[in-house]
């Protein structure tokens, strides 16, 4: 069985963690099957945005704890996975959840059920959150006397107040889905998540491709950078817009009041 399912239709990728007998709990292999398919996305032009969900009854529960038995298994596979490794400066724990905030296209995550621990983190790495009202999340690691180390660092800075973000750090509360909505955990609330993040994802992937993940890519790199540094970036990036075919294609379809026929 695949442990991340992967299937692209007009542009959006729909990938789905696919352990549902564990709530997709997190095992060595599980972490390797995330990577691989948000490497693979990463590389494909004809993708325009991605939706991750969790097949079965929630998101994702977080570490399996049963894989990671014993003490000195836990020691071993605690090394390996946060050893650094390869260009990028996550590591490979890091990973499932990073790969969503540098995919260059946007990703959503669609939550229901439980959503604890690493996936938790693996949802914040996504650009955009749906949750169903009643889904739990939380910040978990507290629980097992450790601390967030799934790439959080770089997502909840961007969706919280520091005072919240230690506040769920330092406790492990689990949140509703309407509960993470109003704190800025999540986006929406929708009763039906997947489908909400799916017509989303549609909308984005019916504009240019490239300032889509133009537009990515800004925000993502000036968001906390100087002003000198955001506003050269957005000059920069905008010259390679203007007058490009998508753009040229862009201006035409809105003039000629007709759906625009982008290329990748």
């Amino acid at each position: 069985m695949e442990l991340v399912t992967v299937e692209v239709e007009r542009g959006v990728a729909d990938v789905r963690l696919n352990r549902p007998e564990k709530y997709n709990a997190l095992s060595p292999q599980m972490f390797q099957a995330i990577i691989e398919a948000g490497h693979r996305l990463a590389k494909m032009q004809e993708v325009r945005a991605v939706v991750l969900s969790g097949n079965g009854r929630g998101f994702c529960a977080g570490l399996d704890m049963q894989s990671m038995q014993g003490l000195a298994t836990a020691r071993r596979n605690t090394d390996e996975m946060l050893a650094q490794e390869g260009q990028g400066p996550e590591n490979f724990a890091q990973r499932p959840g990073y790969v969503w905030k540098t995919m260059p296209v946007p990703t959503i995550a669609a939550i229901h059920g439980v959503a604890y621990g690493g996936g938790c983190q693996i949802a914040l790495g996504a650009d955009i959150r749906f949750a169903a009202p009643d889904a739990k999340m939380s910040v978990m690691e507290i629980k097992w006397g450790l601390i967030p180390d799934m790439s959080i660092s770089q997502t909840l800075r961007d969706l919280l107040p520091l005072d919240v973000a230690k506040e769920l750090t330092f406790t492990g509360r689990v949140l509703t889905g309407t509960e993470a909505q109003a704190l800025g955990l999540v986006t929406h609330v929708a009763e039906d998540p997947l489908a909400a993040a799916m017509a989303l994802a549609k909308e984005i992937a019916d504009k240019s491709p490239d300032a889509v993940r133009a537009g990515k890519k800004l925000l993502e790199e000036s968001w906390r950078a100087d002003p000198a540094t955001g506003l050269a970036l957005e000059a920069s990036i905008q010259r390679t817009l203007i007058g490009a075919p998508n753009q040229v294609e862009a201006v035409k379809a809105n003039f000629e009041r007709r759906q625009p026929q982008f290329k990748h």
